[in-house]
């Protein structure tokens, strides 16, 4: 009879242990995880967006050093491909937008109106007037490096999109732009002695992240291992990341989280795992949460940043736990953030739709 209490004894306590296991993991059961999928109906959503700016001139922040009054024109003599949507660098991740969603539901350019889009702007004339510009040694600096790697995303797209005749000569009507943005991250790496950790345009981490997505896509051997060199030299020995002080009030990038982003891209697993546990060791915690950014003023463009880090801070938890998996816990932060700002895009408001569409896809993308 005692060795019977014993045995009972022993078996509670394991399924107590088990239950607690259970509770600790804090992953939803796999029938209740809500999966956020790219279909249709968000696409044209999305899709939206760049298609209602991408040629509206107006307003229009160009934000270039001027030499004399010569250089004062519009921004579509300017930049007669990447003119809309406010500014150089939505007008470049408009249109990254559009051919990624078009190559992905073709049904979205039934009438052709995009194919004729794309080649009405997409020539050899416009790119030269573009890399004119750039070529100002008073503008040399322009757009780095976050419109200059939005640039790369929309060449991957087209480098890409193989079945498409004319995509493949988009791509190589847009490679002297290209080069020079490639020349010039490759002059500027060398020089950056400190990362950039702004919640904004001037994340250094945010643009070789993409920049680098690119590089390995294309095969640019050369800036692969000048990107991946940098990051690490910038990045191995960070430690504590305060993310607990995040986000600044105008922030749609997440400092920490967009560093853990690249540096998941940059060190292998295992090397991976131990950097994390020393930069934001609140990650593995079960009950780790994050708030979602709270926007007062959606006709504000500075306050509706905040409707892009939910999009970002998504994007960066999905990556993060597809190369660790046993932070899946991060997946349900992930989607509590994008379903928080995803309502929020629309075209009521200028400050919001010229851009937010391209974070809201890139969120989609990384799962």
């Amino acid at each position: 009879m005692k060795q019977l209490f014993s045995s009972l004894f022993i078996c509670v306590l394991l399924i107590i242990s088990c239950k607690k296991d259970i509770a600790e993991t804090n992953i939803l059961p796999e029938q209740n995880q809500k999966t956020l999928k790219l279909e249709l109906a968000e696409a044209q959503k999305i899709i939206a967006l760049p298609l209602h700016c991408l040629e509206v001139e107006y307003p229009n922040k160009l934000g270039q050093v001027l030499k004399s009054s010569d250089e004062l024109k519009s921004p579509k003599q300017l930049r007669p491909i990447f003119y809309g949507c406010f500014d150089w660098h939505s007008s470049a991740h408009g249109y990254w937008s559009v051919v990624k969603l078009v190559k992905q539901f073709p049904e979205l350019d039934q009438d052709k109106t995009i194919d004729q889009l794309l080649t009405k702007v997409f020539t050899d004339e416009n790119v030269s007037i573009e890399k004119d510009f750039f070529d100002q040694p008073h503008n040399k600096t322009f757009e780095r490096t976050y419109g200059w790697a939005w640039f790369f995303k929309l060449q991957e797209e087209l480098y890409t999109w193989k079945d498409n005749p004319k995509a493949q000569q988009w791509y190589k009507t847009l490679q002297p732009l290209e080069n020079v943005f490639v020349e010039r991250y490759l002059e500027y790496l060398p020089k950056l002695n400190y990362p950039i950790r702004t919640g904004t345009h001037d994340n250094t981490a945010f643009g070789m992240a993409l920049s680098l997505e690119y590089a390995q896509t294309v095969g640019n051997t050369k800036l692969k291992d000048a990107i991946n060199s940098k990051a690490k030299e910038l990045y191995t020995n960070d430690a504590n990341c305060p993310i607990a002080y995040e986000p600044s009030g105008h922030d749609f990038l997440s400092p920490c989280l967009q560093e853990a982003w690249l540096m998941s891209k940059v060190l292998p697993q295992p090397d991976y795992k131990t950097w994390l546990q020393q930069f934001l060791p609140q990650l593995f915690d079960k009950k780790f949460d994050l708030e979602v950014g709270k926007v007062s003023d959606r006709t504000d463009g500075h306050l509706v940043h905040l409707d892009g880090l939910n999009f970002s801070r998504a994007t960066c938890l999905f990556q993060i736990a597809k190369v660790l998996p046993e932070l899946n816990h991060l997946k349900p932060i992930a989607e509590k953030h994008f379903n928080a700002a995803f309502p929020n895009i629309s075209n009521d408001d200028y400050m919001g739709s010229h851009w937010l569409g391209s974070f809201a896809l890139q969120a989609l993308d990384a799962q």
